[in-house]
């Protein structure tokens, strides 16, 4: 076990949502499960979170939107991503989420969608999964 290395989470919060409690909840709650986090703290640019994800070696972007503005922003962040040879990361997003909106984002590629009141045992358990499936692919 001593030889595993641990899963790396970026937590990252887009645009102009100055609100970030939940994020800090989840990065606080997924260090506590083991995972090594990186928040990025408010007001990232895509191009920025795609930066951090590049230059800390992350397993995961966790992107945490209360905005509105997941539809235009999502796209972006998973672009840049793939500009910077992140296509395989996992992409999750978290926050205030229609429901009517889960399709269009997974079909963009984002992996999972949490919103308020998700457990933050379940955010670690799908992380955990989604992980081990890529690397056992």
């Amino acid at each position: 076990m001593a030889d595993e290395q641990k899963i790396r989470v970026l937590v990252a919060k887009p645009g102009l949502d100055g609100h970030d409690r939940g994020a800090k909840v989840v990065a606080r709650a997924l260090r506590d499960y083991g995972m090594e986090v990186i928040y990025t703290g408010l007001r990232q640019t895509p191009e920025m979170i795609a930066q951090s994800a590049l230059q800390e070696d992350v397993d995961v972007v966790g992107v945490s939107i209360l905005s509105g503005a997941h539809l235009e922003l999502f796209p972006i962040v998973l672009e840049k991503l793939r500009e910077k040879g992140l296509e395989h990361t996992i992409v999750l997003a978290g926050g205030i989420i229609p429901e009517e909106d889960h399709t269009a984002l997974r079909q963009m590629g984002i992996e999972g969608i949490f919103g308020p009141g998700t457990s933050t045992n379940d955010i670690a358990d799908f992380i955990k999964k989604a992980v081990a499936d890529k690397k056992a692919a």
